[in-house]
């Protein structure tokens, strides 16, 4: 299997070097030149199997005979063998038809540990076998760099650098990524949010200089590999409520787009998916596009679930790309200038309608959801997974088609604003007592493209000169 840019440019690669390249040269992002398909008979072997055999069914595929079975099998259960959930990613009903699949059982506590942990094993296998190292360079609006840290931390061949806007994250999720000790591991607080750190990290990926000479590779969900772990949950959920046969919506919290197109490449792959929900805070960009057909960015506005603050969806670009049948050079024109926005053909518009659904909640949309589940359920959700539960109760779905809410956080990560939701301090587990206690280590920086670069090149043991 070849792995090919939204944008067009540059040449093919497989699987090991996609996956250590994070983005392509052109800027683009990676996808499959095909998706691989699983068959009925392979889907009802598949179920009621352990999610590592599924896991291992899904990256296999996509490893394209690269790593072999037994390395991708080692991975993955060493993976998740951190987690503390024998299921990994539990089914919970809290409703006749209504399901929350609970993500967050991993290391640091949220939805992004599922895919990281194998993530960071695999490109330690790869670069140890090509005696190389290499520089990680990461944006995060909050849980993608606490779980990159955790999975990352003391390997001798990476070097992380962990860019977040200073000031909106909460108190949890900064803690988790500046109270790793581990000297490989570099947390930078950028003066501005998550878009100006998203900003300069697609800008060091296309200099190529820059690029060439720490080695730089990068895991946001820009990562083609985090997107095909990621799929694995998707399979998990739909294959235990009903099989092949009988068809699941869900409901997604996000921002970036990651987590959901991961569920879009499920259904390319032959899982029967009748809605995919796109479930967005106060900054909806991606609910007006569904909505209008218009991608239009705007300005971030805080919110209280802050890892979905974000006004430019990096992965919606993969989907745009097949939306518009493959044609990197429309898709290159879009992207050239995002500050004016851009707009979906009708054939585009109507093709994502048949498979996505979209849901906008405010801070006080989700303080309500908040304390309806906790009324209703006796259930404690964070605010994202709120935001999710929200559209999900405003999706219309045919008669007998289950619903699957994401919780892609445990609710001790957000301790205000599920107070503020439901009345009731969630608990915090012991893990997160330590890291509330221990010192924090992390280096203030404006949001300047150079002054990231600088910190790299007198930090990363991966430079050349």
């Amino acid at each position: 299997m070849q792995y090919i840019s939204t944008r067009g440019g540059g040449r093919p690669l497989g699987f090991c070097d996609a996956t250590l390249a994070g983005l392509a040269a052109d800027g683009g992002l990676f996808v499959p030149d095909t998706y691989p398909e699983f068959s009925e008979a392979e889907l009802v072997a598949l179920a009621g199997q352990p999610f590592e055999a599924m896991a291992l069914a899904v990256l296999s595929r996509f490893a394209g005979g690269e790593l072999a079975d037994a390395e991708l099998k080692s991975d993955i259960d060493a993976a998740m063998a951190t987690f503390r959930h024998a299921a990994r990613t539990p089914l919970v009903q809290i409703g006749p038809r209504d399901f929350v699949m609970e993500l967050f059982h991993g290391p640091t506590f949220a939805f992004k540990d599922v895919a990281m942990q194998t993530l960071a094993r695999l490109m330690d296998r790869i670069l140890k076998a090509r005696g190389r190292r290499a520089t990680i360079v990461t944006a995060t609006s909050g849980d993608t760099g606490a779980a990159a840290a955790e999975a990352f931390r003391g390997r001798d061949a990476i070097d992380l650098f962990i860019l977040y806007p200073d000031g909106r994250v909460s108190d949890v999720q900064r803690r988790q990524m500046t109270t790793i000790a581990d000297a490989n591991v570099h947390t930078l607080a950028v003066a501005g949010d998550f878009d100006d750190c998203q900003r300069i990290v697609k800008a060091l990926f296309v200099d190529r200089t820059f690029n060439e000479r720490v080695a730089m590779s990068g895991v946001n969900s820009i990562n083609w590999a985090r997107v095909a772990a990621q799929i694995t949950y998707y399979l998990f959920g739909a294959l235990a409520l009903g099989g092949p046969h009988r068809k699941v919506a869900f409901s997604v919290p996000t921002g970036n787009f990651g987590d959901i197109l991961a569920g879009y490449v499920a259904g390319r792959m032959g899982l029967p998916i009748e809605k995919l929900v796109i479930a967005t805070n106060q900054n909806d960009i991606l609910d007006r596009t569904a909505r209008t057909g218009r991608y239009a960015p705007g300005r971030v506005a805080p919110s209280t679930s802050p890892s979905m603050d974000i006004q430019v969806s990096s992965n919606f670009e993969r989907l745009v790309f097949d939306l518009s049948g493959r044609d990197a050079g429309s898709v290159m024109a879009r992207m050239a200038d995002l500050s004016n926005g851009f707009e979906l053909t009708d054939g585009e518009r109507a093709a994502m309608a048949r498979l996505f659904a979209s849901g906008r909640a405010d801070d006080a949309d989700t303080a309500r959801l908040i304390g309806e589940i906790y009324a209703e359920t006796g259930m404690i959700v964070d605010p994202h997974t709120a935001v999710g539960l929200k559209a999900a109760r405003e999706t219309a779905l045919p008669d007998g088609v289950p619903m699957v809410t994401l919780a892609t956080a445990h609710p001790a990560k957000f301790p205000d604003a599920v107070e503020a939701g439901c009345g009731v301090v969630p608990a915090r587990p012991a893990a997160l007592e330590r890291v509330m206690r221990d010192p924090e280590r992390m280096t203030r920086v404006p949001a300047e493209i150079g002054a990231v670069a600088d910190h790299i090149l007198d930090h990363s043991r991966a430079v050349t000169a």
